[in-house]
C-alpha cells in the first residue's frame, strides 16, 4: 500500500462551495431589484479557451455577482464522444476562476427555466451571437424570458471567436486522471476503497453460463508468395491455445478468488479436453453438456511477424436442442449462487428462443448480469431485460438500437431504457467505458452517467479485455454495490488483459499493482 504524502487539496474541496442549484442561488441572491447586480453567462465550456476567459471577465465587469451556467452532459450533441470533459469537472474548472462567483449545472436542454428561477439582472451572450440582421430563434427565446421580469441581454465584445470543438479536434486534452478523480469524488470512492473491495472478492459465489471458445494462435514465418498464383506461403512455427469466451470469464472470477460454477456446451473433440483440463486446473467447477453433433468453438488466428494474416473459425451457430436447453435452465435454477452471469457469444446457447427460458430460471434475489460480445451482427443485448448489470460494446449497442449517429450519452441512455437494466457499462474500446444508471428525473431522462478512460499503457492484445471487465465489475458490484468502484476495477482488469498476449486470467495482484501505479500518477510520485 502506498504511503500517503502531503498533497495539494483536491480541486473539489477548494471550489465545490461555488457550485449551486438554481433554487439555492435564488435563495442566496433574492429577487430583483437587488442592491448587488447579478449577471449570468451560459455555455458548454467543454474546453475553456481565451475566448471564454474574455467573455467571463467582461461580464464580471458589468455586475457584482457572476454566475456561470453550463449545459449538462446529457444535452451535448456536438459530436459522438462529446463532452470531452464531464460536467462535474467542467463546473469545477469554472469555479476555480476568481471572477466567477457561482456555477450552476443546467439539467435542461435550454437555460430558459433557470433564467426564470434565478432572474439575473443581465444575461451575457458572446460576441458571435450579436445580431446583425436577424436574431437566432434560441436567442429570441432567452430574450423573451429575461425581458419578462425586467432583465437585460448584453453582448460581450470580441474580435476572435474561438471554438471548443475546433480545439478538441486539433488536440483532445489529456485529462484521464482528472476525470477519474472527479468520478471517484462524486461517488465517495478512494483508492483504499478500491483495494478493500478487491480483497473482498474472494468467496463470492457465481454461476457463469455461456459459450466456450478456444482461441488459437498459429505462429508462422513469412516465406513469400507463389509465382503462379496469388497465394501467400508461410512456415509453421508453433500453435498456442487459450481458453476463451464464457470459460475465461469463469477463470477470471476464479482467479479473483470467487467460487465459480460454469455451465456450457462443448463438442466431443480434442478442444473439449483442452477446455476441461484448463478449467479443472484453474479450480472452476465445470458442468459441461457434451453435444457430439457440434464442434467446440475454435477461432484460429495465423500470425506472422506480429501481423494477423488470417483467422479460421470452426463452429456451428445453430441453436442448442430443447433437451440441452432444459438441462442448462435446470442448472441455472438449482446452482447456489449470489450472481448469475450470461456471457453471450451467439454460438448456440443464447438466441431469441432460448433466452426467455434461461432468464425465467434465474432464482429470485440473485444478481443478474448479461454480457454481449457478438462478432456477427445477429446478437442483440436488448433481449436481456431487467438485468442488474449489462456490459455491451458500442457496436453492439448501436446495432441493437439501429442507431449509428447518436452521441455516447444519448446512446447509453436509450439502451438503458430499452433494456430496463439497473447499471449499464458501455465499452468504448481504447476510449474506455461509460457507466450509466437510471436517474430520478423521469422515465424519459437519459439517466446519470460517468466516463472512465482506459487504463491500458501499452496494448499488446486487446482480445479478452471485455471478459476481464465483466468478471471484475460483476464481483466488485456484488461486493460494494457501487457502480464507480465496479467500473474502475473492471476497467483496470481489462487494461491488465490488454497488456499481455492471449486470453490470460487476471489475478488480483495485477489489478492491485495497477491501482498503485495510478495512485502514484495522481500524487505525482
Amino acid at each position: 500500500m502506498l504511503s500517503k504524502e502531503p498533497t495539494v487539496p483536491p480541486l473539489s474541496s477548494q471550489y465545490r462551495h461555488k457550485i449551486k442549484t438554481p433554487a439555492e442561488l435564488r435563495a442566496l441572491l433574492g429577487a430583483p431589484p437587488r442592491s448587488r447586480k447579478v449577471i449570468m453567462c451560459h455555455g458548454v465550456f467543454d474546453v475553456v479557451h481565451p475566448g471564454h476567459v474574455r467573455h467571463l471577465i467582461y461580464a464580471k465587469g458589468k455586475a457584482d455577482v457572476l454566475i456561470a451556467s453550463l449545459t449538462a452532459d446529457r444535452h451535448i450533441d456536438k459530436g459522438r464522444y462529446r463532452p470531452h470533459v464531464p460536467q462535474e469537472l467542467r463546473a469545477l474548472n469554472l469555479a476555480a476562476f476568481e471572477m466567477v462567483d457561482y456555477v450552476v449545472i443546467d439539467e435542461n436542454a435550454k437555460p430558459l427555466e433557470n433564467i426564470a428561477i434565478i432572474q439575473p439582472d443581465y444575461f451575457a451572450k458572446g460576441y458571435e451571437y450579436n445580431p446583425n440582421e436577424k436574431v437566432h430563434p434560441k436567442t429570441e427565446e432567452e430574450i423573451s424570458v429575461i425581458e419578462s421580469y425586467g432583465g437585460q441581454v448584453i453582448f460581450t465584445p470580441g474580435d476572435i471567436v474561438y471554438s471548443s470543438s475546433g480545439l478538441i479536434n486539433m488536440a483532445p486534452p489529456q485529462i484521464k486522471l482528472e476525470k477519474l478523480l472527479s468520478a471517484m469524488d462524486q461517488a465517495g470512492v478512494t483508492f483504499d476503497d478500491l483495494r478493500s473491495t478487491l480483497k473482498r472478492l474472494a468467496g463470492k459465489r457465481v454461476h457463469v453460463v455461456g459459450d466456450t471458445i478456444v482461441d488459437s494462435y498459429t505462429y508462422c514465418t513469412m516465406i513469400g508468395g507463389q509465382t503462379k498464383t496469388p497465394t501467400m506461403s508461410v512456415l509453421f512455427e508453433r500453435k498456442v491455445d487459450y481458453i476463451g469466451g464464457a470459460a475465461v470469464v469463469a477463470m477470471h472470477m476464479r482467479a479473483a478468488g470467487a467460487k465459480v460454477v460454469f455451465s456450457t456446451v462443448l463438442g466431443n473433440d480434442a478442444n473439449r479436453d483442452i477446455v476441461l483440463a484448463g478449467l479443472a486446473e484453474a479450480g472452476v467447477d465445470t458442468r459441461a453438456v457434451i453435444d457430439p453433433t457440434r464442434p467446440t468453438v475454435n477461432k484460429n488466428a495465423f500470425v506472422a511477424e506480429d501481423y494477423r494474416l488470417l483467422k479460421v473459425d470452426t463452429l456451428d451457430n445453430r441453436s442448442i436442442s430443447d433437451d440441452i436447453l432444459g438441462r442448462l435452465a435446470e442448472a441455472v435454477a438449482k446452482v447456489d449462487a449470489q450472481a448469475v452471469v450470461f456471457s453471450d457469444f451467439r454460438h448456440g446457447i443464447f438466441n431469441r428462443r432460448t433466452i426467455p427460458t434461461l432468464c425465467d430460471a434465474i432464482p429470485a434475489n440473485v444478481f443478474k448480469v448479461a454480457d454481449s460480445q457478438v462478432a456477427s451482427r445477429w446478437g442483440n443485448i436488448t433481449e436481456f431485460q431487467n438485468f442488474d448489470l449489462i456490459t455491451p460494446n458500442e457496436r453492439e449497442a448501436r446495432f441493437a438500437l439501429a442507431d449509428q449517429d447518436s452521441n455516447i450519452v444519448t446512446l447509453s441512455g436509450n439502451l438503458l431504457h430499452a433494456t430496463n437494466c439497473k447499471t449499464l457499462i458501455l465499452k468504448l474500446g481504447s476510449r474506455g467505458v461509460v457507466v450509466s444508471t437510471p436517474s430520478a428525473i423521469g422515465s424519459e431522462d437519459l439517466g446519470a452517467f460517468v466516463v472512465v478512460d482506459s487504463f491500458a499503457n501499452r496494448v499488446v492484445d486487446a482480445v479478452g479485455a471485455g471478459d476481464a471487465l465483466l468478471a471484475y465489475a460483476t464481483l466488485a458490484k456484488l461486493d460494494s454495490g457501487n457502480d464507480v468502484t465496479a467500473t474502475i476495477l473492471g476497467s483496470i482488469a481489462a487494461a491488465c488483459e490488454c497488456e499481455v498476449e492471449g486470453n490470460v486470467p487476471i489475478k488480483p495482484e495485477s489489478v492491485l499493482a495497477k491501482i498503485d501505479a495510478v495512485e502514484r500518477q495522481v500524487h505525482f510520485a
